[in-house]
């Protein structure tokens, strides 16, 4: 659902990152709700990060996880590996620390209402931390998820929500990996930082709203240039009349590109903001 009973347009992390990278696919996906079959091997990993996000949740929550565990060995080793790294991220907080886990907050811009989804919330009357929980293996590449929506959103609508300076927050991502120990990716915040995502964010949301606009008198929004690397692996590039070749390797079906939703739709029109 894209609109609220206020008829805001809600956006998530996942929804201005398609937008970003494509305003044709954001149309088609979020605007006439098209969607395709989630590729069975995506589908299984995303049910065992789901698994695990549950599990955090509930241990957070203080209710028995020990069922889980003795179910699914795949999730033992994870909290096995996790408390032995991290045992501070685990541990209860003090009376005067807060710590909540899938926390929802929302930020209004213009006629756009800004969802975030904390994994966990880690804070006391100085600062705060934001935990996200990751089901697959650390990226080589730091600077690519500090450029990610999820990583700049996150961080703008807490500081714009709560008391605390930029300064004063970071974002602390986890990946719980297959195999070896888990590790993390830790970023810090700034004024500067919150500036730059702030116009970023104006940027984007401004000319989403001339192309809806448009869209709604009759004119598709923009497609990406021809031969772009987006219309390889998007579900759309036959309806988009975008083609293109790959060679498939009759051995190894991993070749076939993938048709994925990057983003699921959460209904968050009766849960209020939540402020710090």
């Amino acid at each position: 659902m894209l609109f609220d009973d206020n008829y805001l347009i809600r956006l998530s992390q996942g929804q201005l990152k398609i937008l970003e990278k494509c305003p044709r696919q954001f149309q088609h996906t979020f605007l006439e709700q098209l969607y395709s079959p989630t590729n069975p091997q995506d589908e299984e990993k995303q049910l065992l990060g789901s698994h695990f996000h549950l599990l955090m949740q509930q241990r957070e929550m203080g209710l028995p996880i020990n069922s889980f565990l003795e179910a699914d060995t795949q999730l033992h080793s994870w909290m096995m590996g996790f408390a032995e790294v991290a045992p501070e991220v685990l541990a209860p907080v003090s009376n005067e620390s807060f710590k909540e886990s899938e926390q929802f907050r929302t930020l209004q811009v213009d006629d756009y209402l800004l969802t975030v989804i904390y994994d966990l919330l880690i804070a006391d009357n100085h600062q705060a931390q934001i935990i996200d929980w990751k089901t697959y293996p650390k990226p080589p590449d730091k600077r690519f998820l500090e450029k990610s929506w999820q990583t700049q959103l996150y961080l703008y609508i807490l500081a714009e929500t709560s008391q605390y300076a930029p300064e004063n927050i970071s974002m602390t991502y986890w990946f719980v990996q297959p195999e070896g120990k888990p590790e993390n990716i830790k970023f810090s915040y700034s004024t500067a930082q919150h500036e730059q995502t702030k116009k970023r964010l104006n940027k984007l949301l401004s000319k989403l709203t001339q192309w809806l606009a448009e869209y709604y008198q009759g004119r598709e929004l923009p497609q990406v240039s021809e031969g772009s690397k987006v219309c390889e692996s998007c579900q759309f590039a036959v309806r988009c009349d975008r083609t293109y070749t790959f060679v498939v390797d009759r051995d190894s079906p991993q070749d076939i590109p993938s048709l994925e939703v990057d983003s699921i739709l959460l209904d968050l029109a009766t849960i209020a903001e939540v402020s710090l």
